[in-house]
C-alpha cells in the first residue's frame, strides 16, 4: 500500500487523479474546505481528508507531523493546489500577488521541503509538483500567475539535483490550459478558453499521464505536446517566440 498525499484535493485534476489511483492505496486528501473533501472521498475506502489553509506556514507544518505520525512516511506527494488570473499587470495590487504566490508558490516550497526533508531521511520518495506551461512560457496578462509557476518550476529543478542521491524523485507536471473550474475565476468571460480550444487539455487526460508517472524517475511532464515543441522553439528563438507571443498567439 502506497501513502499518496494531493493538495487541492476538490479540483477537478485532484479529483480525476485519485479516481485513479487504485483502492488499496492509501489517499489524504488536502483541501480548504472539509466538507467539500468529505463529500467527494467520503465513500472512497483508504482515505483519510485533511482541511488547512494553504497560506499558513504553521498549518502545512501540523500536517506534514500529523500524517507522519499517524502514517510513518509518504511515498507520494503532489503539490496540486493553485489558481491564477488574466489581467494587466498594473492592475494587480501587492496584497493579491502575495495572495497568488502564498497557494500557488510558497504553499509548494513549503510542503516540498517538509515532506522532502523526510523522503531524504527514508531513503525514497516522489514529490509531484503540478505547475503550468506558462511557467514554462510567459505570456501577456498572466504575469503573477506565469511568475508563480516558475518560480515552482526553477525550485523543482534544484530540489531533484539536491535529493537526486537520496533515491527521491522530483518531477514537474506542466500542462497547458485544462477545462476545469480553474477558468471560472481565470477567465470568467470564456472568451480565452474558446479561443485556445485547440490546446484545451480534458482533466481526464492529465490525470491519466500524471498518474502513469508514480514512482518514476522522470524530470518534467509537458503537455499538449504542440506546447511542449513550442517550449522547445521559445528556447531556441527567443526574440522570434516573443514576437508571436505578443503579435500573433496573443489571446487574451
Amino acid at each position: 500500500m502506497r501513502i499518496i498525499a494531493i493538495t487541492g484535493a476538490t479540483g477537478g485534476i485532484a479529483q480525476e487523479i485519485i479516481k485513479r489511483i487504485p483502492k488499496d492505496d492509501y489517499v489524504i486528501a488536502l483541501g480548504r474546505d472539509l466538507k467539500k473533501l468529505k463529500t467527494h472521498y467520503g465513500n472512497r475506502p483508504n482515505t483519510a481528508c485533511f482541511a488547512l489553509d494553504m497560506s499558513s506556514d504553521v498549518a502545512i507544518a501540523e500536517t506534514v507531523e500529523k500524517i507522519y505520525a499517524i502514517h510513518g512516511r509518504i511515498d507520494i506527494f503532489i503539490n496540486n493546489a493553485g489558481y491564477g488570473g488574466f489581467s494587466d499587470f498594473d492592475t494587480y495590487t501587492t496584497a493579491q500577488i502575495r495572495d497568488m504566490f502564498d497557494v500557488n508558490t510558497f504553499a509548494t516550497m513549503t510542503f516540498s521541503r517538509l515532506v522532502g526533508q523526510k523522503m531524504k531521511e527514508a531513503g525514497k520518495g516522489h514529490i509531484i509538483n503540478i505547475a503550468s506551461i506558462a511557467g514554462l512560457i510567459a505570456s501577456a496578462k498572466s504575469s503573477v500567475y506565469s511568475a508563480t509557476k516558475f518560480a515552482v518550476i526553477g525550485f523543482s529543478n534544484a530540489l531533484r539535483l539536491e535529493l537526486a542521491d537520496s533515491n527521491v524523485y522530483v518531477t514537474t507536471v506542466n500542462p497547458g490550459p485544462i477545462a476545469t473550474k480553474f477558468f471560472d475565476k481565470a477567465d470568467p468571460s470564456g472568451d480565452y478558453l474558446k479561443s485556445v480550444g485547440r490546446f484545451v487539455l480534458q482533466p481526464e487526460y492529465v490525470a491519466k499521464r500524471t498518474v502513469a508517472i508514480f514512482g518514476k524517475n522522470k524530470r518534467e511532464l509537458n503537455m499538449p505536446w504542440s506546447l511542449a515543441a513550442a517550449h522547445k522553439a521559445y528556447t531556441l528563438f527567443p526574440r522570434i517566440a516573443d514576437f508571436l507571443a505578443r503579435k500573433v498567439f496573443n489571446y487574451k
